[in-house]
C-alpha cells in the first residue's frame, strides 16, 4: 500500500471552502488595461493579519501565484490552513506580530475578485471568454487602487514566488517610490519557452474541453472539467523535480492507490496527478486558469543584459532574492539574470540558490524553511533601519514613464484605521536578528588580526566587494565607516543567511567561475581574505579581482613560516600552528600550499605591482618587518595593475 503521504503537495491545505475573513472592496474608478479595453467595475477581495502601525509603515504586500487566492494564512486556531502558512503568521518568518500583511486575490481571479467567472455589467451574465486580456501590471494596477482605497501610501516590502515574484517585480520597476523591500522568490524577468509551452498546452486542454461552451459554461450542467484538471496535471509536473517525483512515486511506482477519479490509474504517479487535478476543481475556475496563465506568459521585463539592465534602472527597493537548485520551471539561471541586473545598477540585493529537491514548489514547502524562511526574517527584520536608495543617476530618464512617488491614498470610508502595536513589539534594529540568533563571526571564530589591518587599509567613502566574505564579519566592521558600497560574495547558504541577519548585501557565487556580475572597475577595493589557499583557479580569480576593482587586498597564510618547516623537515608530520595554519591534515580547508614568497613571484610574473605587504605572526599578534618568509604566518597585500611588480 503507498503511502498517504504520496497525496501531499503545495495543494494539499486549499479547498472551495467560504473564506471566513475574506473582505471586499470596489475600486473607485473604471480600470483602463494595458491590452486595451476598460473594466467598469472592480471589486477586490482580500484579506489582512497583524496590526497596522500608527505610522501605517510595516505593511508587507504578499502576491500570490497562478493557484493562489487571499488566504495566505490562518487567521486563527479555528481557520483553514492558508497558502503559505509556513511563512505568514505570529512569530514565523513574516512575523504578523510585527508587521501588517495584506493579500489580495488578484485580477482574473475566482476567489472573489473580478475575473472571468464575475458579472458581466453590459450584459448581466458572466464575462466568461468575454473577460479582456489582463497583464501583470493590470493585477498591480489593482492592487496599487486598493490600497490608495484603504488610506496604505507606502509599502515596507512586497513578496511573492512564481507569478507573485512577477508582480513584486513590477511593483519595483514601476512604482519605485512606493516599495522599500521586495523579496523575490522562485521567479524571472520571463517565462522560458519551455515554461509557456506547458500553459499553452494547458490552455488548449480547457478551450478544447467539449464542454468548454466558448466560455459560457456557467448555466449548463457540466464545464470543461476534464481541460482544467488535465492543465492541472501538467503544471503539478513542472513544480515537482526529477528527485521528489523519484521519492514519491518510485518504490511503488506500479501499485497506486485506488481513488476515486477517471484518469489512468495504472502508475502512482497517474494516481498523484489526476487527484491533483480531480481536487483542483473543486475549487478553481477554468475562465481564471486562461487568463492567469495568459497573463504570465506575457510578461517580459527582456531577455538580455542591456535591456533587463534599463528595466530594473527605476527600481530603489533593497532586493532579497531566492531561488532553487532544483526549479526547472522558473531556472535559476534566470534569477541570476535578474541579480546581474540589479548589480548593474548598484542596487542594494541579496541572493541565494537554496539547496533543494522540492523544484518550483520548494518555496511553498517546509523542507528548507530554515534558509530561505529565515532570510525572508532577517531581510524584513533588517530592512527598516535601512534607507531606500536613491535612484541612480540615469534612473530618472527610465523612471519617467513610471511613478516614481508615493501613490496616492486620499481618505476613504475602507480606509484602515492604526492599531497599537501589541505589547512587547519593539521596532526592529539592524542588529536585532543577529542578536537572537548569533552565528559564526568568521571562519576562525576567533579575532582576526588580519580584518584589524585590512580595516585600516580602506580609506572612508571607497566601495568595497568581500569577496568569501564568510558570514560577514568584515563587512560589518567596515559598515560602521563612512564606506558608499559593500557588498559580499559567498557560496555557503549558512553564511549568506548570517549576512542577511546582518543587514549585508551578498551576492551567491562560486569565485572559480568568475565575477561576471560586476563590471570593470567598479569597486574602489576588492577583497580576498584568507581564501587564496582554497581556491582551485587561482589565476583566474585573481585577475578578475583586478579588473573589477581598482586595487585587491589579498590575505593570505604563509606556509613557508619556521615552526611548519620545523615540524615537516624535523618531525616528519603535516604542519600545523597554533594561529591561522591550526588544521589538522584531515579537516583542512587549505588546497594550495604556498609561502610569501610564492605570491610575491606570482606578482612579479604577471605584472602586478605590490602597492604594500604586511607580514604578521598571528601566534604573537605581532608585525613582522624582517625574514618574513620565515617569521610570520600571514600576509597582507595591496595590489593593482598595469606597473611592474617589485619583490618586496
Amino acid at each position: 500500500m503507498v503511502s498517504s503521504t504520496i497525496f501531499e503537495s503545495s495543494d494539499a491545505v486549499r479547498s472551495a471552502k467560504p473564506l471566513r475573513y475574506v473582505q471586499s472592496l470596489q475600486l473607485a474608478e473604471p480600470l483602463a488595461l494595458e491590452k486595451g479595453g476598460t473594466l467598469p467595475r472592480v471589486t477586490v477581495a482580500y484579506e489582512t493579519y497583524g496590526r497596522l502601525s500608527a505610522a501605517r509603515d510595516n505593511v508587507i504586500l504578499v502576491c500570490h501565484a497562478i493557484s493562489g487566492d487571499s488566504h495566505v494564512a490562518k487567521h486563527d486556531a479555528a481557520d483553514d490552513p492558508g497558502w503559505w502558512d509556513v511563512v505568514v503568521g505570529p512569530g514565523k518568518a513574516i512575523n504578523t506580530d510585527r508587521f501588517f500583511v495584506i493579500c489580495p486575490n488578484l485580477l482574473g481571479g475566482c476567489r472573489g475578485t473580478t475575473g472571468p467567472c464575475s458579472e458581466n455589467p453590459e450584459t448581466g451574465k458572466p464575462y466568461g471568454r468575454d473577460f479582456p486580456t489582463v497583464t501583470i501590471g493590470d493585477m498591480v494596477a489593482v492592487q496599487r487602487r486598493l490600497l490608495s482605497q484603504l488610506g496604505i501610501s507606502q509599502l515596507l516590502a512586497v513578496a511573492g514566488g512564481s507569478l507573485g515574484g512577477h508582480q513584486a517585480l513590477t511593483w519595483a520597476t514601476r512604482h519605485p517610490g512606493s516599495v522599500r523591500g521586495v523579496i523575490a522568490l522562485a521567479t524571472s524577468p520571463r517565462l522560458t519557452s519551455q515554461a509557456i509551452a506547458f500553459d499553452v498546452v494547458g490552455r488548449n486542454a480547457i478551450l478544447h474541453d467539449p464542454h468548454f461552451h466558448g466560455g459560457q459554461y456557467y448555466d449548463q450542467p457540466h464545464g470543461p472539467d476534464v481541460g482544467l484538471a488535465l492543465a492541472r496535471m501538467i503544471g503539478h509536473i513542472t513544480y515537482l523535480s526529477p528527485e521528489s517525483m523519484q521519492e514519491k512515486f518510485e518504490a511503488d511506482r506500479l501499485h497506486p492507490r485506488d481513488v476515486a477519479i477517471e484518469f489512468e490509474k495504472k502508475f502512482s504517479v497517474g494516481t498523484y496527478l489526476g487527484y491533483q487535478g480531480a481536487k483542483f476543481v473543486e475549487r478553481f475556475d477554468a475562465n481564471s486558469y486562461v487568463t492567469l496563465s495568459l497573463a504570465m506568459d506575457l510578461f517580459d521585463l527582456g531577455g538580455t543584459p542591456e535591456v533587463l539592465s534599463a528595466a530594473f534602472r527605476p527600481a530603489r527597493a533593497r532586493w532579497l532574492v531566492i531561488s532553487f537548485t532544483s526549479d526547472w520551471l522558473f531556472p535559476p539561471d534566470q534569477s541570476r539574470d535578474l541579480v546581474n541586473a540589479l548589480v548593474a545598477n548598484n542596487a542594494p540585493v541579496t541572493y541565494c540558490n537554496v539547496q533543494s529537491a522540492g523544484g518550483h514548489d520548494a518555496f511553498l514547502l517546509p523542507d528548507e524553511l530554515d534558509i530561505y524562511g529565515e532570510m525572508i526574517r532577517a531581510f524584513l527584520v533588517n530592512l527598516p533601519a535601512g534607507q531606500v536608495p536613491a535612484a541612480g543617476a540615469h534612473a530618472g530618464e527610465a523612471a519617467a514613464s513610471h511613478s516614481t512617488t508615493p501613490f496616492e491614498a486620499p481618505p476613504s470610508a475602507n480606509s484602515l484605521q492604526p492599531v497599537p502595536a501589541a505589547p512587547g513589539i519593539v521596532q526592529p534594529a539592524s542588529a536585532g536578528f543577529a542578536e537572537e540568533h548569533p552565528g559564526p563571526t568568521s571562519i576562525f571564530h576567533q579575532h582576526r588580526l588580519d580584518y584589524d589591518r585590512i580595516v585600516e587599509l580602506i580609506p572612508p567613502e571607497a566601495s568595497v566587494l568581500d569577496l568569501g566574505c564568510g558570514s560577514g564579519t568584515l563587512l560589518a566592521r567596515l559598515r560602521q565607516g563612512n564606506h558608499r558600497r559593500l557588498v559580499g560574495v559567498e557560496l555557503d547558504e549558512r553564511k549568506i543567511l548570517n549576512c542577511v541577519s546582518r543587514g549585508l548585501d551578498v551576492i551567491q557565487e562560486d569565485l572559480n567561475k568568475g565575477l561576471g556580475a560586476f563590471g570593470t572597475q567598479e569597486f574602489d577595493y576588492v577583497i580576498l581574505s584568507q581564501t587564496l589557499q582554497a581556491v582551485f583557479d587561482v589565476e583566474g580569480v585573481l585577475l578578475e579581482m583586478l579588473r573589477v576593482g581598482r586595487r585587491c587586498i589579498v590575505s593570505i597564510p604563509n606556509f613557508g613560516y619556521r615552526p611548519l618547516r620545523r615540524m615537516l623537515a624535523d618531525d616528519g608530520r603535516a604542519p600545523k600552528s597554533g594561529g591561522v595554519l591550526r588544521y589538522e591534515w584531515y579537516n583542512t580547508p587549505n588546497i594550495r600550499f604556498f609561502t610569501i614568497a610564492d605570491f610575491e613571484d606570482f606578482c612579479l610574473s604577471k605584472s602586478l605591482r605590490v602597492d604594500r605587504r604586511i607580514a604578521l605572526d598571528t601566534e604573537k599578534h605581532a608585525e613582522i618587518f624582517e625574514e618574513a618568509n620565515l617569521d610570520a604566518d600571514m600576509a597582507i597585500f595591496v595590489i593593482s595593475q598595469n606597473q611592474p611588480a617589485t619583490r618586496s
